[in-house]
């Protein structure tokens, strides 16, 4: 079965930026300044960037590239027996938008209430009450908001049709409109922000450097988190899209293009988001401080309280921002499911359609349960565990079968002969010694808390239901690399 492949370079780069490009760019980088020393948390997000984020992104275009594979057999071909390292990072990433596409719905809800209706009088109750229908607890599953389960089962649907035409005619067509269009809605928030009455006191509490918080750790390592998580490492996602690259293609320049346009795009949301709150606290006389929530908060109650009390074109600009969040999120979407389906490809030889058909049939069964009265519940746990142990547990496994098993120098010389910049010995030990000792850390740190204080407030046994998807994962990713790979 003859490799897809890009039919452009700008094709590839607008893929890899749609997929590194999500919710989280638009609602939660802006919070992670926010709480990490403003302006002086872009130093330790520059130095990640360049001592993590860009060097892992080489290696993984390297190795899709050097195999022409998906995660899975790309490792088990630099190292016999490692094909269940590269499902470990698929099975992740499976675990991962099963929720992800329902956080997508909420925005698409939302978006259509929006259209319909206009702005509820009290942001707060109308989403977590009317939209998620939330319940009581963990405990209590509640029934099923059909609004949400809908608008889930019609994300799918479009991440269907543009999977099912293929890396040229569905990815590369599809993130050609929507990441342009997506640049084009952001540059709207920000130009409408800044020119608010109040916009500037919030752009100055996004920028002003609290320079004393870069003597805590913890903001450090939540600088190597958000570039880590936000470039879309360790899914296997990049590996897929590289392995559909031609043989003649700079990887280097095209990491270092897809990072910074990522990290430009977050910078530039930023300014969208603390704009509008700095307008908000002007007009609601509430000090930025009390303002400002986090993730969820920020984005369906908080953001759309603030651009409810606009001057004029209130409903233009949410139906913008809640547009914004739906692209930003397919387009991470798609990338995410694509790695699933390129690996059930490669190992069993199926058809683009029929491997899509398998994988879809799998996350319409796990997705529902997150549109319950529980589901975000459910989705905070798993999301911890997923995001915060998964992800980092997969790169560390791919550095160590990448570099340390087959050798970073190969895969060095491989990336040199394309390339017009050069990687010296430095990248192999930013790549494979200080990125897995960063990876580590964060894992470990969070252990330590989360088996002192708990997390989240939930009861001990909920949490470690939640911290069983880490050796399931590794069980399933164990019992595929046994089954017979199906050559094409």
């Amino acid at each position: 079965m003859e490799r897809e492949s890009w039919s452009s370079n700008l094709g590839f780069i607008l893929a890899s930026v749609g997929s590194a490009i999500g919710l989280g760019n638009i609602w939660r980088f802006g919070y992670m300044v926010y709480t990490n020393g403003g302006g002086a948390f872009l130093i330790p997000y520059i130095v990640a960037l360049l001592c993590v984020g860009i060097p892992l992104m080489i290696l993984e275009f390297a190795i899709g590239h050097y195999t022409k594979k998906s995660a899975p057999l790309a490792l088990e071909k630099l190292h016999n027996g490692s094909e269940w390292a590269g499902w470990f990072a698929v099975i992740s990433g499976f675990i991962i938008t099963s929720y992800y596409v329902v956080i997508i719905a909420w925005c698409l809800y939302y978006l259509i209430i929006l259209l319909i209706y206009g702005y509820p009088s009290d942001p707060n109750t109308y989403f977590f009450q009317n939209i998620l229908q939330i319940s009581s607890g963990v405990e209590d599953i509640g029934g099923v908001s059909y609004g949400i389960l809908t608008s889930t089962l019609a994300v799918w649907g479009i991440i269907a049709l543009i999977l099912s035409a293929g890396v040229k005619n569905g990815l590369e067509k599809a993130n050609k409109i929507m990441i342009p269009f997506l640049l084009f809605l952001v540059i709207l928030l920000v130009l409408n922000a800044l020119t608010l009455p109040g916009a500037l006191t919030g752009i100055e509490w996004y920028l002003t450097p609290d320079f004393s918080a870069l003597l805590d750790y913890n903001v450090w390592l939540s600088a190597f988190s958000q570039i880590f998580f936000s470039l879309s490492l360790g899914f296997g996602i990049l590996i897929a899209y590289a392995s559909y690259l031609p043989k003649k293609s700079d990887l280097t320049i095209n990491a270092f293009t897809v990072s910074l346009l990522n990290c430009g795009f977050s910078f530039l949301a930023g300014f969208a988001v603390f704009g509008t709150l700095g307008y908000m606290s002007y007009t609601s006389g509430i000090p930025l401080d009390k303002v400002v929530s986090e993730g969820i908060g920020l984005a369906f109650v908080t953001f759309p309280k603030a651009l409810s009390l606009l001057p004029f074109g209130s409903k233009i600009f949410g139906i913008v921002f809640f547009l914004a969040l739906v692209f930003a999120g397919i387009s991470s979407a798609v990338s995410i499911v694509e790695a699933s389906v390129s690996a059930i490809m490669d190992k069993f030889s199926l058809s683009r359609k029929k491997a899509l058909l398998y994988v879809l049939a799998l996350f319409i069964i796990v997705s529902p349960i997150f549109t319950t009265g529980a589901g975000l519940y459910y989705l905070d746990i798993i999301d911890h565990f997923a995001s915060g142990y998964l992800l980092p547990i997969a790169a560390i496994l791919e550095i160590i079968i990448a570099i340390w098993l087959f050798g970073g120098d190969k895969l060095r010389e491989h990336v040199n002969k394309l390339s017009e910049i050069k990687l010296g010995v430095w990248w192999k030990y930013l790549a494979g010694v200080i990125s897995p000792i960063i990876l580590t850390a964060v894992v470990l740190l969070d252990a330590s808390n989360v088996l002192t204080s708990g997390y989240g407030g939930y009861k001990t046994t909920y949490v470690m239901l939640g911290a069983l998807i880490i050796p399931l994962t590794f069980v399933v990713s164990i019992i595929l690399q046994k089954m017979k790979t199906i050559k094409g």
